[in-house]
């Protein structure tokens, strides 16, 4: 029995039972079989939770690109490595070989030898999802830089900051982005950040969309004349398994953007393990994660888990809504997709949609579809599978973070038996707890409590950059000897999890612990509702109540709407019951969001306590916009 691949439920009990009693052996062997190490680790782990301080594979040398290219070019040198799809369907896509992309990484590193980076410097990478972005990553790590992606959809302030806190030494971007019908100017937002950064030394420019753009003398220079001139050939660097791969900042639910760091050795033996088994990779597959590599989700699942695996990875440039809303399934189509990963929220914008738009396409090449970045509703669940999948591939409803590094409870397609809403069952290494307001693990099933994962795993952030005791204060005060996700969830009579939400997504009303998760899907189940978001706001004699911020499918006229209130009330009662009655209903154009599709709770928070003075930084939200009508029809109701 291999450790590597499960094929079914009772090998993945036997391999999660082995993993949990000698989880020093059982990640020793998967390392040692799957992967290409200069010298082998001293110890599999050390750490003190205390500390807190984690070490996987201490004393190994490595360099990850020879385990995501190096070693593919005996048996997969012509075999399709980057599959790029651009934003423009009229543009033709890129097929980049395994040979290719080895040539075009060491030619990128040696560019950036050329411009005075080496080991541990860090370069800020800003950059549409074209090829010059998975190739600058690699490149980086080639050469023992430190990348730092962020997403090219973040204001210039939020640029600085990042570029700011790692002191990055050098900006990757490029002249412009196209996003559906849009062409934006990051060369500008980039000129912008800059100007308030001292660390920068050099910004590379990509030619994409060749608009005229002011290049700074003695600062900027584009990439293509750079790379012509470089040779195809660079002996990786190498490395100590807990050398930092990559700092990539989250937002903090408070305050300045975290900046998580992730090593080496670990990080790749997790992403390409939980890669392997969670897509049921085969050797011919054509896996599309849709996610931006900006994102935790297109570092470990665009990159490094599919070409640890010598796999073929779509990066797609476009948006699901144009020239239309088929671009998925014509993408799906055109490539024989075997594997699809995407968020909840683009399956309910998709949803929304008439289904001529998935109707029209041939989707039976798919065989597993995947689900990230929040809890999917039924609704969205139930649409995925019937029209996507047509209820013949397996919905991998993936919980994990920025932190986490790589997937930690989820479903194995063709293996676990799957429900609606849960993430089912912990990965192998992946030891889940419960705890209680006294910081007890509560045991037992049919329970619920705050998630915490009480022993280390191989591909967990190793500290904040530039601040551990934010690190230790954010993750590992709360419970004693464990990891807080900061999520609630619930386990079900078989011991299924199914994450609830933030713990801070917790609305204790008269006394009761009112998750809002469970809230908004039976809300979105009334045929009117697009969408939901609940939150607590004070008062007198509940503590707090809930308001619900509700998009309609047709936003309505308004006579009608008090009789749809009373509607959702009942829908939530009969689900829930009428202790989670929303004492108010707002009926909005849409809701505050992160470019990741995540719902800026907090501010919805302020708006629900009249305290709309102070929302802090905004302009990171993909729809800031929103936020003034919000408030407008607050003031109007």
């Amino acid at each position: 029995m291999s450790n590597y691949h499960i094929k079914n439920f009772e090998e993945y009990f036997q391999i999660y039972r082995k993993s949990v009693r000698e989880p020093e052996n059982f990640w020793g062997e998967v390392a040692e079989e799957h992967f290409v190490w200069r010298k082998k680790w001293n110890s599999v782990l050390q750490y003190d939770f205390s500390k807190p301080e984690f070490k996987w594979f201490e004393g190994a040398k490595l360099n990850i690109t020879e385990n995501c290219i190096d070693r593919h070019l005996m048996t997969r040198a012509d075999k399709t490595a980057i599959l790029f799809e651009p934003n423009d369907p009229a543009e033709p896509a890129q097929h980049i070989t395994y040979a290719e992309l080895s040539k075009r990484v060491n030619k990128m590193a040696n560019v950036l030898k050329s411009q005075g980076v080496k080991k541990g410097d860090r370069v800020c990478v800003y950059l549409p999802m074209i090829p010059e972005l998975a190739v600058t990553l690699l490149a980086c790590a080639r050469i023992g830089a430190i990348h730092s992606v962020v997403f090219a959809g973040f204001s210039s302030t939020a640029l600085a900051t990042r570029i700011k806190d790692a002191s990055c030494k050098m900006v990757v971007t490029s002249d412009g982005s196209y996003r559906g019908s849009k062409t934006i100017d990051l060369k500008g937002i980039v000129d912008e950040a800059v100007a308030q950064c001292d660390s920068i030394e050099t910004v590379l420019v990509v030619k994409r969309t060749g608009e005229a753009i002011p290049m700074e003398e003695g600062r900027d220079q584009w990439l293509e004349p750079l790379l012509d001139e470089a040779s195809t050939t660079c002996e990786p660097e190498i490395m100590d398994a807990e050398d930092p791969l990559f700092i990539l900042y989250t937002s903090g639910s408070t305050g300045r953007p975290k900046g998580m760091l992730h090593t080496t050795a670990g990080y790749m033996v997790y992403t390409a393990y939980t890669f392997k088994n969670i897509f049921q990779y085969k050797e011919e597959d054509i896996y599309w994660c849709t996610a931006d590599i900006g994102w935790i989700t297109g570092h470990s699942y665009i990159v490094y888990g599919p070409l640890a695996n010598g796999a073929t990875t779509i990066m797609f440039e476009g948006v699901p809504s144009y020239p239309d809303f088929g671009r998925f399934w014509e993408v799906v189509e055109k490539h024989r997709v075997t594997q699809f990963y995407t968020a909840p929220t683009a399956i309910r914008a998709l949803a929304k949609e008439n289904l001529d738009y998935v109707n029209k396409y041939d989707l039976t090449s798919l065989k597993v579809l995947g689900s990230v970045g929040e809890p999917i509703n039924e609704e969205a669940w139930h649409w995925y599978n019937d029209n996507i999948g047509k209820q013949k591939s397996p919905i991998v409803d993936t919980w994990w973070q920025t932190e986490t590094g790589g997937i930690m409870i989820s479903p194995i397609p063709y293996v676990t038996p799957t429900i609606p809403t849960y993430a089912t069952l912990p990965m192998p290494g992946i030891q889940p707890a419960l705890m209680d307001e006294r910081g007890e693990e509560i045991k037992g099933n049919l329970v619920n409590g705050s998630l915490c994962i009480k022993f280390p795993w191989p591909s967990m952030a190793r500290t904040i950059w530039g601040d551990h005791d934010r690190y230790r204060d954010t993750y590992f005060s709360a419970f004693n000897n464990c990891y807080f996700t900061g999520d609630g969830a619930l386990r079900d009579a078989v011991g299924y999890y199914r994450i609830t939400g933030r713990v801070d997504d917790v609305v204790i009303v008269s006394g009761h612990n009112l998750g809002t998760a469970p809230i908004e899907d039976a809300i979105n189940e009334h045929p009117a509702v697009a969408e939901s978001a609940i939150v607590g706001f004070p008062h007198d004699i509940k503590g707090n109540a809930l308001y619900g911020f509700i998009i309609l499918k047709e936003f309505g006229e308004t006579r009608l709407r008090e009789n749809l209130r009373k509607e959702i009330n009942q829908q939530i009662t009969e689900h829930i019951g009428p202790i989670a009655k929303l004492d108010r209903i707002q009926f909005v154009p849409g809701l505050p969001k992160t470019r990741s599709g995540k719902i800026m709770r907090r501010i919805l928070r302020k708006i629900a306590s009249n305290d709309t003075s102070n929302l802090g930084d905004i302009s990171t939200l993909l729809n800031p916009e929103v936020v003034e009508q919000i408030i407008a029809e607050v003031i109007l109701e």
